[in-house]
């Protein structure tokens, strides 16, 4: 695995100026993003506007696109669970919040380890053609059963929030 440094000053992502709005409908159109993104960092063209670096955020989307094949590494209390089943068309429609965390997860959430750009989209190019072909069997952690369009939906918002936080320069 390659690593990547990333910077030491800390940004407020939930305050960070000039993110963009993203509206993803098809997996394709995240995917092309996430291409978008590689190419203009390649070309010495692409600014982070939050904490991770590109890789970072392509892996931790592919990460829980895995998740929702392979299981979640963690268990989410039946008390959490119950009440959410209630908002899941709320979230699945609606724009993610940045800066929420996981209680008692180191970082505040799950796959997050640095990676270089080209394993970060490796990985994301994978994981959501995985999605693209089939939807997972298992339950979602907090929704209970989704659809296979549900499930793209749910990825596509998290997409949304995180490639949001990278901005390529004319």
């Amino acid at each position: 695995m390659t690593t990547a440094s990333t910077a030491s000053a800390t940004i407020e992502t939930s305050k960070a100026a000039g993110r963009r709005e993203l509206n993803f409908t098809t997996l394709d159109e995240a995917i092309a993003d996430a291409n978008r993104l590689a190419a203009a960092e390649r070309e010495g063209r692409l600014h982070r506007l939050g904490n991770w670096s590109f890789g970072q955020n392509l892996g931790h989307l592919a990460a829980w696109v895995n998740y929702s094949f392979d299981g979640l590494p963690m268990t989410v209390p039946w008390f959490v669970r119950l009440p959410m089943r209630f908002f899941k068309n709320k979230v699945l429609n609606s724009k993610m919040r940045p800066g929420s965390r996981i209680p008692g997860i180191s970082g505040g959430t799950l796959g997050i380890e640095p990676l270089s750009s080209e394993e970060g989209l490796e990985r994301f190019n994978k994981a959501f053609s995985r999605l693209k072909a089939g939807s997972p069997a298992l339950p979602h952690a907090l929704f209970g059963r989704l659809t296979h369009e549900e499930w793209i939906k749910q990825h596509l918002r998290h997409a949304e929030l995180h490639l949001s936080f990278m901005r390529a320069a004319e």
